[in-house]
């Protein structure tokens, strides 16, 4: 499967409910199209999900879906190296040695962790905190050469490349120092009920998130009551019409329109007609997806024998980083 010539992406996405149109044109999209050109690492974040508390029960069955809505979303695992975290015990022990190699200012800098910590200010745990280190272990044990970010990773990207040039210059030269990578067709989508924030799973407005397994009367029903504005008119400008550039946003990454275009296809509608346009293209993008993750989650077997599949492929490329990073500290290797 891997391609000596090609390099390396690796990108995780958490299992902490289903994956929103945000998540999908933002990057979940763009992953199976990387296939053809890269060797493509992708994972299911378990172990990050652990900052803040889900029922145990839950995070099991949303892990298991996640892996299974990757599938349903054209990742194929003969192309790409498909795992969940937590099935390859390198990604915990990694995280504890960069855990040491990382500073406490720096990881007390991490905007995400401000973040965080406002929103469950009764669950500031240790793990919120060293998140980063986390990630860095791992991105570091894959070597990869790129990282998909947005605008809300850059921080831990930049963080990840620290720690690895300060561990290669104290231990020798161990780590490759990963690169964002940035998606052409990656799109940022925004809340459909408050077009100034980004669309989110943990939104607790229902009408402002659109769900990958939504159905067609669902969709079409969320982006008929989209914010917009009094305006009436189809045109691109975030700072003044942020709802309309939101569905424009959206309807550009799916039929891959330019703004232009859809002016002009738009021009003397009005917004009832547009939003019916955009719902009913999403409708069309997702059905695909609905339909396969029906089919792959019934089939429980074949889900478990590709997890295991993916854990025994990424355990054996993550061990080679690990057992030269072990060496490297001075840990005594178990014969």
């Amino acid at each position: 499967m891997e391609n000596e010539t090609k390099k390396i992406i690796l990108s995780g996405i958490q299992p902490t409910g289903v994956f929103t149109l945000g998540n999908y044109l933002g990057a979940v999209r763009s992953w199976k199209k990387m296939q053809e050109d890269y060797n493509c690492y992708y994972f299911i974040a378990d172990l990050h999900s652990m900052t803040i508390h889900i029922d145990p029960q839950k995070r099991r069955q949303q892990t298991r879906e996640a892996f299974a809505l990757l599938l349903a979303c054209g990742i194929d695992t003969e192309k790409s190296l498909v795992f969940v975290q937590s099935h390859n015990k390198c990604h915990a022990e990694m995280g504890w040695i960069m855990d040491c190699c990382s500073q406490f200012g720096e990881l007390s800098r991490m905007t995400q962790f401000k973040d965080k910590s406002a929103k469950h200010p009764d669950n500031i745990n240790a793990g919120l905190f060293t998140y980063p280190a986390l990630m860095a272990g791992d991105i570091l044990l894959y070597q990869a050469d790129y990282v998909p970010v947005g605008a809300d990773q850059t921080q831990h990207l930049e963080f990840t490349r620290d720690v690895a040039t300060r561990f290669n210059h104290t231990y020798g030269e161990v780590f490759k120092l990963p690169e964002g990578y940035f998606p052409k067709a990656g799109a940022r989508v925004m809340s459909l009920q408050d077009p100034t924030s980004k669309m989110s799973k943990s939104d607790t407005n229902p009408k402002a998130t659109i769900s990958i397994l939504d159905d067609e009367k669902t969709i079409l029903k969320k982006f008929k009551s989209a914010v917009t504005d009094s305006e009436a008119c189809v045109r691109f400008d975030p700072d003044k019409k942020p709802g309309v550039s939101n569905l424009m946003t959206i309807y550009s990454a799916i039929t891959g329109k330019t703004m232009e275009e859809i002016e002009s296809e738009f021009a003397g509608k009005g917004y009832g007609d547009f939003k019916a346009a955009v719902g009913q293209a999403v409708a069309d993008e997702l059905r695909p997806i609905r339909e396969n993750f029906a089919r792959l989650i019934q089939d429980r077997s074949y889900l478990e024998e590709e997890m295991k599949k993916g854990a025994e492929r990424a355990t054996y490329i993550a061990n080679k980083t690990l057992t030269k990073v072990k060496k490297r500290v001075g840990l005594l290797l178990a014969k």
